[in-house]
């Protein structure tokens, strides 16, 4: 399992229930540098071990220190993975491969940690509210699920601090929510905000508002759910074409999805930012940029003027949770 050494070189993994990424990194005078990046497909491996064990023979270097970023709860250094039948533990990594320190994070708090070290062009501003970089900041990151961690400055050390914020109640804010609540309650006795911000969440918006008759579905976009993912289909169909049905499932998402954001604003004071994460809000920042998601994040009565100073920013960088994983073996180094 060990190569040829090559003193100060970092293991980087992003493990999700689909794909696993690793990387080589070297550290850098701002910020981790990639030497190689290679992808895996989690379903098609036993065991994370036998994954870095196969991208280790490849890559002929030799690991002292690795991070690994996992889709989970983290529990004294230990995790079960979201979606696959792994159990990844610092101990059980630690001794097969003779690493001097194994760390595992959550994966939304290692795109947290990541926040300092994103450049310009790998994050898009949603208003012209300036970015304050002690302050706190949240990171909010629907996916297949909707993961949620905070970024807290203490002197010259960000923190980053992990949560479940995505199983709390969904709490609808208009009438038409509130329709869709009561349509959530008969298939889930607890609707958390992840049933209708994580991946699903636009299928079944999309699916209420057809089956209930408030818009017609077209031909074309039937047929494309049946073709691909579904919520793909619907995002094409609202940005390509203007599918009536497909916006309209799209602004809701959005809408919905501005409201939980200025929510967790308020509940971490995170003056210091707003940054969505996760697979979904890149591929659909037009809807992002017209207006709904600020209108429902700054909606909160007497802290509107609070919420409109929060920069509001989108996470273009998928490597975000590996550059972030990468970043805090570094730091064990020191």
């Amino acid at each position: 399992m060990a190569g040829r050494a090559r003193d100060g070189l970092i293991l980087a993994g992003d493990i999700g229930g689909t794909k696993t990424r690793l990387g080589i990194f070297a550290p850098g005078p701002k910020r981790p540098s990639p030497l190689t990046v290679k992808t895996f497909s989690s379903r098609g491996a036993d065991s994370l071990e036998a994954i870095v064990d196969r991208f280790l023979a490849t890559s002929q270097v030799r690991i002292a220190r690795a991070c690994f970023a996992v889709a989970g709860p983290v529990v004294k250094g230990r995790a079960k993975i979201t979606n696959l039948p792994w159990e990844v533990g610092e101990q059980k990594l630690k001794r097969p491969f003779r690493w001097s320190q194994v760390s595992i994070v959550n994966d939304v708090v290692a795109a947290a940690l990541a926040l300092p070290l994103l450049r310009a062009g790998e994050v898009k501003s949603l208003n012209k509210a300036r970015a304050r970089r002690s302050h706190a900041k949240v990171v909010v990151a629907p996916g297949t699920g909707l993961g949620v961690a905070f970024l807290v400055c203490c002197g010259d050390h960000a923190i980053g601090m992990p949560s479940e914020a995505g199983h709390a109640d969904f709490a609808p804010s208009t009438p038409e929510e509130t329709a869709l609540l009561e349509n959530l309650r008969r298939d889930f006795p607890h609707v958390s905000i992840e049933r209708v911000l994580g991946g699903p969440g636009l299928v079944r918006i999309y699916s209420w508002l057809r089956d209930s008759g408030r818009s017609r579905e077209s031909a074309y976009v039937a047929r494309m759910m049946g073709r691909m993912d579904p919520a793909e289909a619907i995002t094409l169909a609202a940005i390509e074409r203007g599918n009536r049905l497909s916006v309209q499932a799209v602004r809701i998402y959005v809408s919905i999805l501005g409201s939980v954001s200025g929510s967790l604003a308020l509940t971490g004071l995170t003056t210091g930012g707003v940054y969505l994460g996760g697979g979904i809000p890149p591929k659909i920042l037009p809807f992002l940029e017209e207006g709904t998601f600020l209108k429902a994040f700054v909606s909160k009565g007497r802290f509107r003027e609070l919420l409109e100073r929060i920069p509001l920013r989108v996470i273009l960088n998928d490597r975000a949770p590996l550059l972030g994983a990468a970043a805090h073996a570094m730091k064990t180094t020191e």
